[in-house]
């Protein structure tokens, strides 16, 4: 007797793909619409929504669901924040442009490369979100939550190496940009909307990570090192040169 084999479907062809980038699409959109009619506590809902798969499976899972995706959650929340405190419907719309971007060309990459740019992408908005809504919270939620956005997203750049040390190395950097916050949170100075500790732990993140990256592919020379270390060294001293230390918003 000869068996018949069941034909599968493929769920990452045909209507399934395109109805999976048509629903991708439409979440900025919906974004948009509630921000505009002032509904921004179910814009940040929608984003958590688009998220369920992440609890669709056992509960012993979804920690582990939660950390892969948690930088994506972070950037779509991060939009939510910039969309809403947007001067004008132009930004807005312009913030719809980059999150569908995020969403269709840079979330499905997995190269080395580019989960290690989602990770720094994801960070340095964050980060930024955080000190917009919450510059006059307690210094203990300021702290544990850069603390807690700043580990997600070293382990998930930590990810793509099958760095062994990764849980290790992310509670040190989660600790050194905790603490930074720690100090900073006496005296927060901002660039428009742009908080000076955020900015500076973007470029001390940017420039590790590059150096990392380097060094994993057996491209950091001593002369590039320097490099970056000088520059990196120059950028925060003008940042701290140059700030208004008299209290004033820039």
């Amino acid at each position: 007797m000869k068996l018949l084999r069941r034909r599968q479907t493929k769920p990452t062809g045909g209507y399934a793909s395109f109805l999976h980038i048509i629903l991708t699409a439409v979440l900025p959109i919906i974004l948009y619409v509630l921000i505009r009619l002032d509904f921004v506590a179910f814009a940040f809902l929608a984003v958590i929504l688009s998220k369920w798969r992440m609890f669709a499976v056992k509960l012993r899972h979804w920690p582990v669901n939660f950390r892969a995706n948690a930088v994506d959650l972070l950037l779509g929340l991060s939009v939510v924040v910039f969309m809403s405190v947007a001067d004008s419907q132009l930004l807005q719309v312009a913030w719809v442009v980059c999150y569908t971007g995020w969403l269709l060309f840079i979330k499905p990459q997995s190269s080395v490369l580019w989960v290690g740019l989602q990770a720094m992408i994801a960070q340095a908005l964050s980060l930024t979100a955080i000190f917009i809504v919450w510059n006059e919270a307690s210094e203990a939620v300021l702290v544990f939550t850069v603390w807690g956005v700043t580990y997600l997203c070293a382990r998930h750049f930590l990810a793509a190496f099958d760095e062994a040390m990764a849980r290790a190395t992310a509670y040190v950097w989660a600790f050194f940009c905790a603490s930074l916050t720690w100090l900073s949170a006496h005296w927060l100075l901002y660039y428009n909307s742009i908080s000076q500790v955020a900015l500076i732990i973007t470029v001390i993140g940017y420039s590790i990570a590059a150096l990392y990256y380097l060094d994993h592919k057996d491209k950091l020379k001593k002369g590039v090192r320097r490099q970056f270390i000088f520059l990196m060294i120059t950028i925060l001293l003008f940042i701290l040169v140059f700030s208004d230390w008299s209290g004033d918003i820039i």
